[in-house]
């Protein structure tokens, strides 16, 4: 199946496209406010959710922490969380070029931004996937090459964060084992064995694609019916799961052919993007006064983002408050978990909604000259 499938249109994209706190739809006044309540909702979720880490953990020592933080270091952590940015950039940048497209880093750094505000208000943070694909497309990439190069973000990500945990686990076995309930090591087992398919999947697409398609196409019809109940939804749901394996499918071979260029170098990208933003993280515990525990802190922020890829609240918010909390609990004193939360959510989700905002209103102004200067043209016609 062609990538411009129904799934995926301009339209479709043009539609839904969340951008400073809008949906570029005139016809969905009700879709706005849903929009806007959404927002709303992942950030009080999260405040909350902070607060009552606060309250459970103020302790004597709380206010001392807090009076004694090194305020260079959380600027310096947002310059980590920025740069960090800058590579997503240059991700976005090499593999565009490597499909024969020019993007300007401005360009790829803007989308970015503006993905990052739709996914404070999407589940699993899957709403920057359809910005990126309409700025790529606004740029003048073809549409199913800029699904292609933002399918493959997603990989590449499950990718070396799957080699970065295999390393660290291997590194720090004794603290796994000794410091983890069993619960917790469960949990961690079952997200590896997701993460590793991530491994296996492309591998096994490029080798056998008709087998490796029959195989998942399988596990979803099994898999549908104990989730949903509706036989219509059943249907809905293997139709786009179809789709959806057809355009990964369609994305790999591309990548693993010609372009390979594109997936050596967004993979460089990528392993920096994701080591310069766990570092956010040991920064602001050298702020607080402590080590900066660098191998423990990255083991934690990879379990982290697995959570966030999980589509339970509208951008991840207070379920990555609650795991980061519940994590850097077995490193750091009680009385300073509060602070340290509300410090790396500040970097790692609130300034999002601060430059996402930025980059989202530039985006709808261009959009909105586009639609006058459209219907200018219709008029004159």
């Amino acid at each position: 199946m062609d990538l411009k499938s129904k799934t995926i249109t301009p339209d479709n994209i043009h539609n839904h496209i969340i951008v400073f706190g809008s949906v570029f739809d005139n016809r969905s006044h009700t879709l706005k406010l849903s929009t806007r309540g959404w927002f709303a909702f992942s950030i009080l979720f999260s405040l909350m959710v902070i607060i009552l880490v606060f309250v459970t953990t103020f302790n004597e020592e709380t206010i001392r922490y807090i009076l004694q933080f090194n305020v260079f270091f959380l600027l310096l952590a947002i310059v980590f969380r920025i740069v960090a940015l800058m590579f997503w950039g240059l991700r976005i940048r090499a593999m565009s070029a490597s499909l024969g497209y020019r993007v300007s880093l401005r360009h790829s750094i803007n989308m970015v931004l503006a993905g990052l505000l739709a996914g404070t208000i999407t589940p699993g943070q899957a709403g920057g996937e359809p910005v990126r694909v309409h700025e790529l497309y606004r740029s003048g990439v073809k549409l199913g090459d800029a699904a292609a190069i933002v399918i493959m973000e997603r990989v590449l990500d499950g990718v070396v964060l799957t080699v970065m945990g295999i390393i660290l686990m291997t590194l720090m076995t004794s603290f796994f084992w000794s410091t983890f309930s069993p619960a917790l090591i469960v949990f961690i087992i079952i997200a590896w064995v997701v993460m590793i398919s991530v491994l296996v999947i492309p591998l096994l697409a490029i080798r056998y694609p008709e087998w490796t398609k029959k195989m998942l196409m399988r596990l979803v019809s099994w898999g549908v019916p104990k989730f949903f109940r509706n036989s219509r939804t059943h249907d809905l749901m293997i139709e786009r799961a179809d789709d959806e394996i057809n355009n990964l499918f369609s994305s790999i071979s591309r990548f693993a052919g010609s372009a390979r260029i594109g997936l050596f170098s967004g993979g460089i990208m990528t392993l920096c993007f994701w080591v310069v933003e766990f570092l956010v993280a040991s920064v602001i515990l050298m702020g607080l006064g402590l080590g900066p525990y660098v191998v423990e802190s990255f083991f934690f922020q990879i379990i982290i983002a697995i959570i966030n890829m999980i589509p339970l609240t509208p951008g991840s918010s207070g379920i990555t408050e609650l795991g980061t909390s519940s994590l850097y609990a077995l490193l750091i004193p009680s009385g300073m978990i509060g602070i340290f939360v509300l410090l790396w959510r500040f970097v790692t989700f609130y300034l999002n909604i601060a430059l996402g905002a930025v980059a989202g209103l530039a985006i709808f102004r261009r959009e909105l000259e586009t639609r006058n200067q459209g219907a200018m043209k219709d008029a004159e016609n």
